[in-house]
């Protein structure tokens, strides 16, 4: 995983939805940036849309950054094409943008694994926090209820220390949900370690 204290790594991508350019530097007067990896079929991802609909809601009025990245290789996963995760905000309320990393080097640069994955940086753009949105965790078939409460606790926990001027609380749990979906042989080298 990206050591804490790193510097976000630099992007300049287009939003799904409008086509525009956003890069880091767009976010260099904001408190803090989450930046969150995420695509339209995983069902991690689908079990966590309200609460990420919420945060959408509550920090940026705070001085938060928010940005949405999609990595997957749509020639395999179509479903996760620019288009599709334009209508996955509009249905949803993601009010934040999301922008679409093509040669997924984005994703390489910050070691993301996983969507969702959720990496939180402080005013100076020095990573804070990554690790899980909260405990919570889909339901495993028709009928069986999620596991524990979508409260997103504990990216909740690591935003309101960043904005109060505290670190982090150094015990992050690693994101869980699906494998970001690699073009074939392209599979960053941080997975065979």
């Amino acid at each position: 995983m990206l050591a804490l204290g790193t510097p976000a790594p630099e992007f300049a991508l287009p939003d799904v939805s409008t086509g525009k350019l956003v890069k880091l530097a767009d976010f260099h007067e904001r408190h803090a940036l989450l930046v969150i990896f995420l695509c339209a079929h995983c069902p991690y991802v689908v079990h966590v849309l309200p609460e990420l609909v919420r945060l959408g809601a509550d920090y940026p009025k705070r001085g938060v950054g928010i940005v949405g990245i999609t990595s997957n290789d749509i020639a395999q996963y179509p479903q996760d094409a620019p288009i599709h995760m334009a209508a996955l905000a509009r249905k949803e309320g993601l009010t934040f943008p999301i922008l679409y990393d093509a040669s997924q080097s984005v994703a390489k640069a910050f070691t993301a694994a996983c969507t969702p994955d959720f990496f939180l940086f402080d005013g100076g753009k020095c990573l804070a926090y990554r690790g899980q949105l909260d405990a919570s965790r889909p339901s495993r078939g028709p009928g069986r209820p999620a596991n524990g409460a979508l409260d997103g606790n504990d990216i909740r926990a690591a935003l309101d220390a960043v904005l109060a001027g505290w670190p982090a609380n150094p015990d992050q749990r690693p994101s869980i949900g699906c494998n970001i979906k690699w073009k074939p042989g392209t599979e960053p080298s941080y997975f065979s370690h």
